[in-house]
């Protein structure tokens, strides 16, 4: 047992270190920037074509400070102005395709797959899903009631404490990931050596199957849909060094997991702003299937095009 904890320990904290060397930096840049002349610039750029999703000028700020921070501070940005039911909507459905964008997206790229391909489909998903649901839902005009959110945003004076907070944060970041991704691994180590990583694949390849992938892939499915993109690489890395899982697999579950993560975290936080979140949960969902099995689907036919012409010119040359 203390051979699977040791083990394991070695494995959390290797991964740790790989996925703080990505947060810490980002991190630190993005906050300081928030202090900048930076993000209201950005915002500036962006306010103009908020109409073509149905949001109003000011959206602008809680999707900027969403992508380039995280959900709680997307959510903090919605609650200081007054929106519409269908307006919170919109943007809770865009945060939860696309959040905290450059952490999540730079970690998972780690695995191997491009940072821009991920950034893409994810920021794709938000404007697609946004003008889905502007076209379509034609209530929510009424004013949207928040629950008791902390909106509380400390005034710091001169670049020394704002150096200092961007230093604490990003310290506080990768605290959290060591906290969640060490236990993790010395789990995971353990349901490995015992033999019941087998028999939980086992118990859901019909749906990674379903999806288009081999069941070696339940695993980071399953961490990604629970604790999230960012922490769910690190097992996604693990698996891809030890569980021998393909690159057409690993691109597979990304472009499900980018889809659909961390859902009930992801959802439950947008309680307190007064919009349904159920359908929030089934549009990411649905989503995430539909999407990944049509990919799926495309890359299989395209596979089995590439054998059949090998095929061909084999036969050819053989003749």
């Amino acid at each position: 047992m203390a051979g699977i904890f040791k083990r394991g320990l070695q494995q959390g904290l290797q991964v740790t270190w790989t996925l703080g060397k990505v947060i810490f930096p980002i991190t630190l840049i993005v906050t300081i920037l928030q202090h900048t002349p930076v993000l209201p610039w950005v915002i500036d750029q962006i306010s103009p074509i908020m109409g073509l999703v149905g949001l109003s000028g000011e959206a602008a700020v809680p999707l900027v400070l969403g992508n380039s921070l995280n959900l709680y501070a997307g959510i903090a940005a919605i609650v200081s102005f007054d929106f519409t039911v269908k307006e919170v909507f919109i943007l809770a459905v865009m945060l939860s395709f696309s959040h905290n964008l450059f952490i999540e997206s730079t970690v998972a790229a780690r695995v191997g797959v491009s940072w821009w391909f991920i950034s893409g489909i994810r920021l794709s998903l938000a404007l697609i899903s946004a003008i889905t649901i502007n076209l379509l839902w034609s209530g929510g005009a009424e004013q949207a009631q928040y629950g008791l959110i902390s909106t509380s945003n400390p005034e710091l004076n001169g670049w020394s404490e704002i150096l200092l907070q961007g230093f604490q944060t990003a310290v506080v970041g990768v605290a959290q990931l060591a906290l969640i991704v060490i236990p993790l691994m010395i789990v995971m180590q353990y349901l490995r050596e015992k033999g019941w990583l087998t028999i939980f694949s086992n118990k859901f390849a019909p749906f990674t199957r379903m999806l288009g992938m081999e069941k070696n892939t339940s695993m980071t499915l399953v961490a990604g849909l629970t604790i999230g993109l960012a922490y769910g690489a690190g097992l996604m890395i693990q698996a891809v060094e030890e569980d021998g899982v393909s690159r057409r697999d690993m691109y597979l579950a990304l472009i499900f997991l980018v889809s659909c993560h961390a859902v009930v975290e992801d959802t439950l936080i947008f309680i307190p702003l007064g919009i349904p979140v159920l359908p929030l949960l089934l549009i990411r969902l649905v989503t995430a299937i539909l999407l990944t099995m049509t990919v799926a689907f495309i890359w299989r036919r395209i596979d089995n095009r590439k054998r059949k012409d090998a095929s061909h010119e084999h036969s050819y040359n053989t003749l």
